[in-house]
């Protein structure tokens, strides 16, 4: 599933292809994707003759602006949006179109077919689900070493189950915990409660740190996610820990394990993180 690295690509790329362009109509292939509203004509009648004016992100989501409304778009796991010529063959799987007035389209792919698309008026989608829960930015200046030091504590689950819930933090995803905590020194087994604010302070400048570096190389592409313009990002190459079972950990030589927590694989050195 992309994370906020690669979520965050995703939104520079299209900002730069699709803002300022009208969309002319909707094709509407998988009507299960769009959840709001229920009707899918209501969909396409809502963005017919609306002219896209920002592309912005919450958390792993897309906020596409086309006033007075805003897209709310989850890839989940598969989910691809690519501009288009009207006239290049149709990819498999393409499942809605929005098609431009200057002869374009922006194409929504989605193999495994998870992804979600929900309509609000401009100003309302904070306020309602599937955005109402998120927890802060970890890139944003609500998320300090202060508010994790006051809220890290409280959470009595394992801290690698704590990160992974998006109303606690928001885009963070399996890559970027493993990453962070590996980084950190932390066992993702560890109870966020038994950290010791050094600990906690070292985990909040692995979390930045990690993100920054990976949104700066445009994301990982350790399956099959692409920018918007059909591009790898490249911070799987500077990936220290997950996928890399039975590979030496680059600091100190120890075999890399995978071990299941909270219901997710998780790849640590046991040595570093201890």
């Amino acid at each position: 599933m992309p994370e906020l690295p690669e979520v965050e690509t995703v939104k520079r790329t299209l900002k730069k292809l699709i803002v300022g362009k009208t969309i002319q109509d909707v094709s509407v292939y998988l009507p299960r994707i769009i959840r709001r509203p229920d009707d899918v004509e209501l969909f396409r009648h809502h963005l017919t003759g609306t002219t896209i004016t920002d592309v912005r992100r919450r958390g792993k989501f897309l906020k596409i602006n086309c006033d007075p409304w805003v897209l709310v778009s989850h890839l989940r796991m598969e989910g691809k949006y690519r501009l288009a010529e009207q006239d290049e063959p149709l990819e498999k799987h393409t499942h809605v179109l929005f098609h431009f007035t200057d002869g374009t389209e922006l194409r929504y792919r989605d193999v495994r077919q998870f992804g979600t698309m929900d309509l609000f008026r401009l100003g309302e989608e904070d306020h309602h689900l599937p955005l109402a829960k998120l927890g802060p930015e970890p890139l944003s200046e609500d998320f300090t070493p202060e508010w994790l030091l006051k809220t890290l504590p409280e959470k009595k689950s394992k801290i690698k189950a704590v990160l992974l819930n998006q109303e606690y933090l928001a885009g963070l995803g399996n890559i970027y915990v493993d990453e962070s905590l590996h980084l950190a020194g932390l066992h993702p087994e560890r109870n966020a409660s038994s950290l010791s604010p050094e600990e906690i302070r070292r985990l909040y400048h692995a979390i930045r740190k990690t993100l920054a570096d990976a949104v700066e190389a445009g994301g990982s592409s350790v399956r099959s996610y692409l920018n918007g313009q059909g591009e790898m990002g490249m911070f799987q190459l500077k990936i220290q820990v997950y996928g890399r079972k039975g590979e030496p950990c680059n600091r100190c030589g120890h075999p890399i394990q995978r071990i299941v927590v909270a219901g997710r694989g998780t790849h640590l050195c046991a040595e570093c993180q201890r």
